[in-house]
């Protein structure tokens, strides 16, 4: 077997602002639509129609540190010991011609210890698509921009640095983008994308509203490579790569590369007696990812990434976030604490250090028998460690159960370590129809 191969792939409401992004995207589509509708209306074929979806229920306990240094008792994160989950995942199709509408809405219900009940429905995703010709494509909607092998994480995207494939059960939220894509054959591609807002359950405020993307990939039978250029309203500019080469049948190598500024950056100065110093951007840096895949005669593939993380903390920053946290709960009143503990989570960067290696070892996803997947991230900053194990198995032909267990290794004051001693998730999915 030969030809490109790509490891498998596996955000909660937030108030607008007019004019509104969604609401210029709606204006935009409304164009779109009207452009499109007098070309799709001399076509003689009627509108094509499809639907499917996947039903999940699944029941996760997660057990808090206690005695963590970023969250003790459980005061800050409020992690939810015990939840219950039911969720809709709708696939929704209609095509004519060269216009094609689609959908993926979600329908959402959560029990936990910690807030309760509560529900909400929303868009994930959703494109109204124009093919203009052979070779240009106007779409506007709510997208996953996502690319690059990477399991880990992905420094090339700057949307989507944690891209989901750790965690199979996750449902990725798409950015609110209208795109003129110009392709004229497989090997080749380019697009101009206008992205409005990171879409549902965006930040405030949103580091990625009123930007652009331009975007270029190229593709072989063994060889597939993209560059990605991203610009910011007053913040600096992205600029990512990636790169993947088929060596054989069975050796797969790839990278990724990343340079960007981070807004809200939270940098812990070395005297933990100092207030907290929390930038509106961070200084640039770049973020590089090497990884090798090799599959084994009966279809299992272990795969090895190493990920240099540049707005990770040093040595020095790092222990002085961890010394500054303990200072918090043991010298300030408990509100104070509380707000310097919360300000060390929520803009500390995605990770803490900064060298990391990542593991995966998992049979065929085309297995009859179901699918499993060990995975093992490792700092090598402070030695801590998360093990994962994601297994599913086909009860009937629409039916299946799946388990994901996560149990992280090393002292508190640690990355993995800190915030929880173990989670578990069991469930089940149903496809229709």
């Amino acid at each position: 077997m030969s030809g490109t191969r790509r490891p498998p792939s596996p955000r909660h409401p937030s108030p607008r602002h007019p004019l509104r992004p969604c609401s210029r995207l709606r204006a935009l589509a409304a164009l779109l639509g009207a452009l499109a509708l007098p070309q799709a209306a001399t076509a003689n074929e009627d509108w094509a129609l499809s639907a499917d979806a996947t039903l999940y229920g699944y029941a996760n306990t997660l057990q808090p540190a206690h005695d963590s240094v970023q969250n003790p008792d459980n005061r800050i994160a409020r992690l939810a010991r015990d939840s219950l989950t039911f969720e809709g995942r709708f696939n929704l199709k209609a095509e004519r011609g060269p216009l094609r509408l689609t959908a993926r809405p979600i329908v959402h219900w959560q029990h936990d210890n910690q807030q309760g009940s509560g529900s909400q429905s929303y868009l994930s995703q959703w494109q109204l698509r124009w093919r203009a010709g052979t070779d240009i494509t106007a779409a506007i909607g709510r997208e996953t921009l996502s690319w690059g092998p990477a399991q880990f994480r992905s420094p090339s995207n700057p949307y989507y640095f944690d891209n989901g494939r750790s965690n199979p059960i996750r449902e990725l939220s798409g950015v609110d983008v209208a795109r003129l894509i110009w392709a004229p054959d497989v090997t080749r591609s380019v697009y101009l994308a206008r992205i409005a807002s990171s879409g549902h359950d965006a930040a405030r405020p949103d580091p990625w509203a009123d930007s652009w993307l331009l975007k270029a990939d190229l593709r072989s039978d063994d060889l597939a490579a993209g560059l990605a250029l991203a610009g910011r309203p007053q913040a600096g500019h992205f600029i990512g790569a990636h790169l993947q080469h088929t060596v054989s049948d069975e050796w797969l190598l790839y990278g990724e590369f990343g340079s960007s500024t981070l807004t809200r950056s939270l940098r812990p100065a070395g005297d933990a007696a100092l207030p907290v110093d929390i930038a509106d951007e961070s200084p640039r840096h770049s973020s590089w990812l090497l990884g090798a895949s090799y599959t084994l005669e009966n279809g299992h593939s272990l795969t090895a990434e190493y990920l240099r993380y540049g707005h990770g903390y040093d040595g020095d920053a790092r222990r002085s976030h961890f010394r500054r946290a303990a200072a918090a709960t043991s010298r300030l009143p408990a509100a104070e604490a509380a707000q310097t503990l919360g300000a060390g989570l929520g803009a500390a960067p995605p990770l803490l250090g900064r060298d990391y290696l990542h593991l995966i070892w998992q049979n065929s996803p085309l297995s009859d028998d179901g699918y499993w997947r060990l995975m093992l991230s490792h700092s090598l900053a402070d030695g801590s460690a998360q093990g994962s194990l994601f297994a599913e198995r086909p009860l009937s032909r629409h039916v299946t159960a799946f388990v994901l267990g996560t149990v992280p290794v090393g002292g508190r004051g640690t990355e993995f370590g800190d915030l929880f001693d173990y989670s578990l998730t069991l469930g089940a999915r149903i496809a229709l129809p």
